[in-house]
């Protein structure tokens, strides 16, 4: 560990959020929002600055703790952020991390970078035990988007360039990016409406918790929320979020009369030309389950066919064996 480090609490979400949106890697996991979610969701969230002697900012590290008696279960994602000056502090940066966590021989630390993880940060991890578990639901579908949208449009399935077609051509159908606070929070109320009888007719749950998230997610700036609207009638809620070089499909809610007027496929659109408008690099689909949600993995391979990973996702504990059993287990879940 050097000496030269200090780590450091941030309690302040102006410094947080400059400092994390001001690194290419910055990402919404690592957001003062994100952190402020899973607070209200149960657990205990802590940010975390190493600087140099000098003062200046090497890593940004907010992780989250959940207690099962006299077990700790802490979670790191889309972090730690190295700055420009932290790569060569990188093994350093993860010795003082599990210096301030003082894991215990139960304890559990795990890291998801979800994209966003540096050669030098993951190097360290390695040279400090973590081991990967690796899990087939890290998996993506991703579109590249430094050429433009015209090597997409033409390299896309026919049946999506045909639904595509029909779903611009069709006057009753409109798609509107909302920034104005009440409309993104009207629209939210509309997809937990929708998401919530997906759910139902579907038979799926999830970690989601919309009326924690819904004034969150509606406030920030790195999150587009997209409406669609047949005569106008909401159909569609498409929400994103978006970092330096990546624009991530993230949730999405309709009711029975999307499909029939292709609003799927025009949302996903409208989200690549967005993406593509703002200078993002990547358009991500938001995960692929080609073996149990086969329709949805058809829909958007008809538009992409480049795999992407996210993970894995890093386990260190004390106790080796516990650390293996804990990845063994995440790989297969």
């Amino acid at each position: 560990m050097s000496a030269a480090l200090s780590i450091r609490p941030c309690l302040d979400s102006a410094v947080w959020d400059e400092a994390v949106w001001a690194l290419p890697r910055g990402n919404v996991f690592a957001s003062w929002m994100w952190g402020t979610y899973k607070a209200k969701v149960g657990w205990d969230v802590t940010r975390l600055i190493v600087r140099d002697a000098s003062e200046a900012p090497v890593a940004l590290i907010q992780y989250q703790v959940k207690r099962r008696g006299f077990v700790r279960f802490v979670l790191l994602q889309g972090c730690p952020l190295l700055t420009e000056k932290g790569d060569k502090h990188a093994e350093a940066v993860v010795a003082l991390l599990l210096e301030h966590l003082a894991l215990g021989r139960l304890d559990l630390l795990a890291v998801s970078f979800e994209h966003f993880q540096s050669d030098a940060i993951v190097l360290a991890l390695l040279g400090h035990g973590f081991v990967p578990a690796q899990s087939a639901k890290y998996f993506t579908l991703e579109l590249d988007l430094t050429g433009g949208t015209e090597p997409i449009l033409q390299a896309m399935d026919q049946r999506w360039r045909k639904a595509l077609r029909k779903a611009e051509r069709n006057p009753d159908l409109t798609t509107h990016f909302l920034t104005d606070l009440d409309e993104r929070l009207a629209a939210f109320d509309a997809f937990w409406e929708m998401y919530g009888a997906l759910q139902a007719q579907k038979g799926f749950r999830d970690s989601l918790d919309g009326p924690q998230f819904r004034d969150l997610v509606a406030r920030d700036p790195h999150h587009r929320i997209l409406e669609v609207r047949e005569k106008g009638e909401r159909v569609l809620i498409r929400i994103a979020h978006v970092s330096g070089r990546r624009f991530t499909d993230f949730y999405t809610a309709s009711n029975d009369r999307a499909r029939a007027c292709a609003a799927p496929t025009l949302a996903v659109w409208r989200f690549v030309e967005q993406a593509h408008a703002e200078g993002r690099e990547t358009f991500d689909f938001g995960g692929i389950d080609p073996a149990n949600n086969r329709g949805v993995f058809e829909f958007k391979h008809g538009l992409s066919k480049r795999p992407a990973i996210s993970g894995p996702r890093w386990i260190y504990g004390r106790t080796p064996r516990l650390r293996d059993a804990a990845a063994a287990f995440l790989s297969y879940r």
